[in-house]
């Protein structure tokens, strides 16, 4: 009898332990998928999560980002079809909720090694894909209905497609090219929800380009440099203004950039939704008066509508970056509002001035300029004395226009008297582009703002890429 009693017993105690080390198991492998080069948590915290959708009420229980249903099921919490983020709404365009998110990237084992020579850090978080992927949807949605229903493109003003006048939004125009796939993360992401057609990727890695002509036959991918793209002949074969999405490198995020503002002047480039690093992002976005406000923040706040989507920590990367990374949206204007602001003046000679003055900054802006002057004035010091002494031009009619509609830029245009006495840093876009003005010309109130030329490379540099007209 004794030894009925202690088998039963074992039995127990047996099929308890085997129950455990099971459990064991697949919450390891759940945390792997989570946290694949990472030491995984010691303690495993259970909570409960309600969550309400249009459809249904369920319990759920949540584990580290994984949910099981009341059928006892596991699955990654945004995967499930029924959750918030991944019910589509019906819309024209494709809404940033439609976006499904996925597990966690993965690359091939041993055979995929980043190249610290071209500055690749794969992406290997799918919530950060996913909320990049949603961020990208509703710049490139919220551009192509500006693009609709801007007061811009009114009679006269060629400023949008033909395409874009018949007031219908639709999936196909969003006409999105990836820079640097990588392993194809985003692209995952994208592909399903934008469709073969809608989607192409521009990539100089042979090894990426071999990887997603695998992983996606049908995929667009084009081998290439990406400082090196023509932007408006792409922008010609797919039949409008593009929307640019990537997690670009470090080293070369500037020139990137500069190179899509270049791009704006043909009305090639509707939106941009980038990765960059956090200190290049706050220079985009910085204010007046601060240290981070330079070169880019006088660019970009001239030549579009820029926010900082949200801060990316380096875990989310392999290989780790040393530095924390910004997610970052333009919304390039246009050539036509772009002209306006500018009332005539070249970009070049804008960015002549700019550089000038930034290359000195902590000196005044008069000691910027004075080469720069007496370059443009043939050695004449009296013109350049009068150039910086002189009162300020007149404000075009262009831009007096804005002021009276309240446009916050170009109520900020405006040069003080003392202005050659500032530091580049106290100066907004506009005031930049009316002391250009000055020093360039044109410098009639009423100026043919609209028959101004945006010449092909003005911020990017002469090697990158070819003549794009």
């Amino acid at each position: 009898m004794f030894l009925l009693i202690f088998y039963i017993v074992a039995v127990i105690s047996i099929q308890h332990v085997v129950s455990f080390q099971q459990y064991q198991k697949y919450t390891s492998c759940a945390q792997n998928r989570l946290y694949p080069s990472t030491q995984i948590p010691r303690i495993i915290q259970y909570t409960t999560h309600t969550t309400t959708t249009t459809r249904h009420i369920s319990k759920l229980t949540q584990l580290n980002g994984w949910v099981q249903d009341s059928d006892g099921e596991w699955s990654w919490k945004e995967d499930d079809p029924n959750s918030a983020s991944a019910i589509a709404t019906e819309t024209l365009v494709l809404n940033a909720d439609s976006i499904n998110t996925q597990a966690t990237p993965s690359l091939p084992a041993g055979a995929f090694r980043p190249k610290q020579s071209l500055g690749q850090n794969y992406l290997r978080d799918g919530n950060t894909v996913a909320k990049i992927v949603k961020a990208f949807v509703s710049d490139a949605t919220f551009t192509l209905q500006a693009g609709v229903s801007s007061p811009s493109s009114s009679a006269g003003e060629e400023d949008s497609n033909e395409e874009e006048e018949n007031n219908t939004l639709k999936n196909t125009d969003l006409r999105a090219v990836e820079l640097g796939p990588g392993a194809g993360a985003l692209t995952d992401v994208l592909l399903p929800a934008l469709g073969t057609n809608n989607l192409q990727c521009i990539e100089i890695d042979d090894r990426s380009v071999e990887l997603l002509n695998d992983k996606h036959p049908n995929l667009r991918v084009c081998h290439e440099d990406v400082l090196q793209v023509n932007y408006p002949q792409l922008s010609e074969l797919e039949g409008g203004p593009l929307s640019i999405i990537g997690n670009l490198p470090y080293y070369i995020t500037s020139q990137i950039l500069f190179a899509l503002a270049d791009a704006s002047h043909s009305n090639s480039i509707r939106s941009a939704t980038v990765t960059m690093q956090w200190e290049v992002g706050r220079r985009i976005v910085a204010p007046t008066r601060t240290k981070d406000y330079g070169i880019l923040s006088v660019v970009f706040q001239l030549y579009a509508d820029c926010n900082i989507h949200f801060k990316i920590p380096p875990t989310v990367f392999y290989p780790q970056p040393k530095v924390d990374s910004a997610l970052i949206g333009l919304h390039f204007l246009g050539p036509t509002k772009l002209r306006r602001r500018l009332g005539g003046v070249n970009p070049s000679h804008l960015r002549s001035v700019v550089t000038s003055t930034f290359q000195q900054r902590r000196k005044t802006v008069r000691n910027g300029l004075k080469s720069l002057a007496l370059s443009v004035y043939n050695g004449d010091k009296e013109k350049v004395v009068e150039f910086l002494d002189g009162n300020p031009c007149p404000l075009p009619q262009c831009v007096l226009d804005a002021q009276a509609s309240g446009d916050e830029f170009a109520l900020k245009q405006e040069l003080p008297d003392d202005w050659a006495k500032k530091r580049p840093e106290e100066l907004t876009s506009g005031q930049f582009v009316e002391i250009t003005r000055m020093l360039y010309g044109p410098k009639e109130e009423d100026v043919k703002w609209e028959e101004s030329i945006l010449n092909d490379k003005v911020w990017r540099k002469m090697k990158h890429g070819s003549n794009e007209k």
